[in-house]
Formats: structure tokens, C-alpha cells, sequence
């Protein structure tokens, strides 16, 4: 009986001990959870008024809140008496196997942050990747989507998209369609330069205040090549760009200017 009430006199100070670690752990998880609401709260705020994109903000969000409560996790674990190492050591370890397990998700993840931060495009453009092209439907954080000129949905993985080369046509005001055609080397250049000016003055879409260049681009092996530049909205780049070829086909015809094929002439000494 007396062994009994030696342990109880033992265990007493030592529930009371456990007791007051819980109270105090508690205390701190709830403060420490609405300063993390707060912290954040202010976060959303700043990112909103420097208005990055939304996949932006709530990416950033969800990541901080991660980090926040772990470490308020920690600090309350510390309260219990848990070895802080060893707490450490166990989140390193299963973000590390976290990590190697979404490797490639966490690639697209990193890549959809960098477009929704640099805006290489946004939502509305057109842009071309590779063999890929179409207009920009959506961006996540992990995917693009594309709206593609046969109507087809294409979805890009994010991590692949920012490593890639990004040419996007209708980021600027205006756009140059360059066309170049071959003419033969006996041909009168005047006469050739004169056509494709008329050509050129007939493209009701062509912005009035820019430059106009025909001019001779090289002289290959088998044909002189005329190149005409002219300046026009992005949204009238295709139309214009295929009038104008259907246009010098006719005018060319009509004016019994050869445009001539890859030729070769061989010559043999007897």
C-alpha cells in the first residue's frame, strides 16, 4: 500500500507537468494559427495589388500556409517534449520522398509559377512552341492550354513550355508579313518591283504609316528572289499574307513573269 501511494505521489507532479505542456501546446497552435490567417491574409493582399495572376497567388498561398504550419507544428511539438531533431528529420525525409515521387509535377509546377510571373503570354494570344501552335485558352499551374487553328485543344505541360522557345505574334501592335518569290534572271527587276508595289497597294489591311520595302533578297541558283515586306495588324497577318501570294500568282501570269523551278544545266565536253 505504501509502494501505491509513493507512485501516485510520483505520477501527480508529472501529469500536472503533462497538463500544463498540453494547455500551453494548445494556446500556441491557436495563436500561431491566426497570425499564419493573418500573415497570409496580407500576402493575398500585396500579390492582388501588384496584380499577378491568380494561379500565382493561390499557388504561393497554399505553399506558405505548408510552410507555416509545419513550423508551428514543430514549435508545439517542442512544447510536448519531442526531440526537435528528430521532427526535422522526419519532414526532411518524407518532403525529400514527397519530392522525388512529384518530380515531374513539381517541374510543371515550378514552370507555371515562372510563365504566370515573366507573362512570356497571357490568355488571348497567340503563340507558337515548336511544332505547336494556337491561341492561349487557359494557364494553370501546371498546364497551358492551347486553342489550335483546327480547332483542337492542345494541353501543355508547364515544365516543358518555360524551357522551350516562345514566339508570340501577337504581343506587339503590329506584325511584318514577309513574302519572297523567284523570278527568272533574264526578267526586268523595274518591271517586277513595279507589279508587286501594285500588289502591295491594293492590301486594305496594310497600316498606312509604315514602311513598304521590295526589295531583291538573293540571287540563288536558279531564280532572282524578290522579298516584299509590309506592316498590318496581327489579327490580318494570314488573310493578307494569302491574298498577297494568290495575287502574285495572277498578276505574275497576267504579265507573263516566270516565276521558275530548281534547275540544274549540264554541260559535257566531247
Amino acid at each position: 500500500m505504501e509502494q501505491i501511494i509513493i507512485y501516485v505521489k510520483q505520477l501527480i507532479p508529472r501529469g500536472a507537468e503533462f497538463v500544463l505542456s498540453l494547455i500551453v501546446g494548445l494556446l500556441v497552435f491557436a495563436i500561431g494559427s491566426k497570425v499564419i490567417k493573418k500573415i497570409l491574409k496580407m500576402m493575398r493582399r500585396s500579390m492582388e495589388r501588384k496584380e499577378l495572376e491568380q494561379g500565382v497567388v493561390t499557388f504561393v498561398i497554399s505553399a506558405s500556409k505548408i510552410a507555416f504550419y509545419v513550423f508551428l507544428i514543430i514549435v508545439v511539438a517542442q512544447i510536448f517534449g519531442f526531440a526537435t531533431s528528430s521532427i526535422i528529420a522526419i519532414v526532411g525525409s518524407a518532403g525529400l520522398a514527397i519530392g522525388l515521387a512529384l518530380q515531374g509535377s513539381l517541374a510543371n509546377f515550378a514552370g507555371g509559377v515562372l510563365i504566370l510571373v515573366m507573362k512570356p503570354f497571357r490568355v488571348g494570344e497567340y503563340i507558337i512552341v515548336g511544332d505547336m501552335e494556337g491561341t492561349v485558352e487557359k494557364i494553370d499551374v501546371v498546364y497551358t492550354t492551347l486553342h489550335t487553328n483546327d480547332n483542337a485543344v492542345a494541353i501543355l505541360p508547364n515544365g516543358k513550355l518555360a524551357d522551350s522557345n516562345i514566339l508570340n505574334v501577337t504581343r506587339e501592335e503590329k506584325r511584318r508579313v514577309d513574302i519572297k518569290v523567284g523570278i527568272e534572271y533574264g526578267e526586268n527587276i523595274k518591271r517586277v518591283r513595279e507589279v508587286l508595289q501594285s500588289i502591295v497597294d491594293r492590301q486594305t489591311a496594310r497600316l498606312n504609316d509604315t514602311e513598304v520595302t521590295i526589295i531583291v533578297s538573293s540571287l540563288d541558283e536558279s531564280a532572282i528572289t524578290m522579298e516584299v515586306r509590309i506592316w498590318v495588324k496581327p489579327k490580318d497577318y494570314w488573310p493578307t499574307r494569302s491574298n498577297m501570294l494568290e495575287q502574285i500568282s495572277e498578276e505574275f501570269r497576267a504579265h507573263n513573269i516566270v516565276i521558275p523551278f530548281n534547275q540544274l544545266d549540264v554541260h559535257v565536253n566531247n
